[in-house]
């Protein structure tokens, strides 16, 4: 079998599912009611193999432990030490680092919502030096994820993205979707030598309504065309807590890549 051919056979194992805390976008983006998935459930659900778990409004709160149990079994996780809205803490940050020793499962560290629209950031480039050689004295290979909005491509971001393994690609608001291959193109001039993950939105959060399908189809068919490519590292679909609520492009989501198993 060639490369392109094992590639294509496992095209799931690169499928991740965004996850909060069931029922963490309760009364907020235009939603139809709240969800009472939980990310284990969502990522079962939606048939992906990898849990990428994102504190979202101070939760879940510390010791993280008890959450981490139910998804020892899955393949892949990825845990935020930067939070939604760009939270953060020391402690927050030296709890993660602690039990990546107690689950191997956890492959890297995710870095949400860092960059702001005025130019500031989450944490300095010292502080993200200081991750990054925490991560290497963990004694096994766990990476330093990033967030990347599409509206923020203009701002001075190379200096931090260099510093992290994984950039994952994030269009906030569905019409931006147009010009999905045009800001990726740009993405990819701007850090040629980081991996990359599409970020896929099953609701269009930026403008509180539903998806289009034909966009849900697009960024599906369009990540799908550039893992075979050899372009991005994967995809992830935002999220685990709208899994419950009958939304059509999650429906259809989930039968696609139930194609792709």
């Amino acid at each position: 079998m060639d490369k392109q051919s094992k590639r294509t056979s496992s095209i799931r194992d690169l499928f991740w599912i965004w996850a909060h805390e069931a029922g963490s976008y309760e009364g907020a983006f235009g939603l139809p009611r709240g969800s009472r998935m939980t990310p284990a459930e969502g990522a079962a659900w939606l048939g992906v193999p990898n849990v990428i778990m994102v504190r979202y409004s101070g939760k879940p709160v510390l010791p993280f432990n008890p959450c981490l149990e139910p998804l020892r079994e899955v393949q892949n996780v990825v845990w935020s030490i930067v939070g939604m809205g760009g939270e953060t803490s020391e402690s927050e940050r030296e709890h993660v680092l602690d039990i990546l020793r107690t689950f191997p499962n956890i492959r890297g560290v995710i870095m949400d919502d860092f960059f702001t629209s005025d130019g500031s950031t989450a944490l300095s480039i010292e502080q993200i030096g200081t991750i990054r050689r925490r991560l290497t004295q963990t004694g096994r290979s766990v990476e330093l994820w990033v967030v990347l909005y599409a509206h923020l491509l203009s701002l001075p971001v190379r200096p931090y993205l260099e510093l992290c393994d994984t950039v994952t690609f994030w269009t906030w608001k569905q019409e931006e979707l147009d010009r999905l291959e045009e800001n990726f193109a740009a993405v990819e001039r701007l850090v040629p030598q980081r991996k990359k993950v599409l970020g896929c939105y099953m609701w269009d959060f930026g403008n509180s309504r539903a998806m289009a399908m034909e966009r849900m189809q697009k960024q599906c068919e369009l990540g799908a065309r550039w893992i075979k490519e050899g372009r991005i590292e994967g995809m992830v679909f935002l999220a685990s807590c709208i899994c419950d609520l009958g939304i059509e492009a999650v429906e259809w989501t989930r039968r696609w890549i139930a194609e792709h198993k």
